[in-house]
C-alpha cells in the first residue's frame, strides 16, 4: 500500500507476521515511529532505503489518526507548506502521472462542431 499523507509517503507491505513500512527519507518514517515508539533503521541497499517494523493494529490507528487530522482544503498546498517544493514537486508529478488511468467518460469533453458554437461529449 502507497500512502501519501502531509507527513510525506510510505510503502507498506507484510513479511507475514507484522508490516514493514518503508519510505525513500527518514522524515516520511519520523512520524509513524514517534506514534508507534518503533525505531527506523537504514536498508540502504534496498528499494526504499528507510523502514521500520510494526503491527497492522498499530499502522492502522496511525492511518485514522492522519485522515481524523485533515484540517486542509488543498493536499498539494498543504505539502507544498509542510514539506517544501522538494518533497512537493515530485508529488505533483505523481498526481499528474495518474491522470493516465482517469476514465474517459469520467469529464465532460468539448469539441467543436462547425453548425453549433460547442458542444458537450
Amino acid at each position: 500500500m502507497w500512502i501519501f499523507t502531509t507527513t510525506g509517503f510510505v510503502s507498506a507491505v507484510s513479511d507475514g507476521k507484522q508490516l514493514v513500512v518503508r519510505s525513500r527519507d527518514r522524515l516520511s518514517l519520523e512520524p509513524i515511529s514517534t506514534f508507534a515508539k518503533a525505531e527506523i533503521k537504514k536498508s540502504p541497499v534496498s528499494d526504499y532505503p528507510y523502514r521500520l517494523t510494526l503491527s497492522n493494529e498499530l499502522f492502522a490507528e496511525w492511518v485514522s489518526k492522519m485522515a481524523k487530522s485533515i484540517d486542509y482544503r488543498n493536499f498539494k498546498s498543504e505539502v507544498a507548506d509542510l514539506r517544501g517544493d522538494d518533497f512537493a514537486h515530485p508529488l505533483m508529478k505523481v498526481w499528474s502521472a495518474m491522470h493516465e488511468v482517469e476514465d474517459a467518460e469520467a469529464r465532460m469533453r468539448c469539441y467543436i462542431d462547425h453548425n453549433r458554437k460547442g458542444s458537450l461529449l
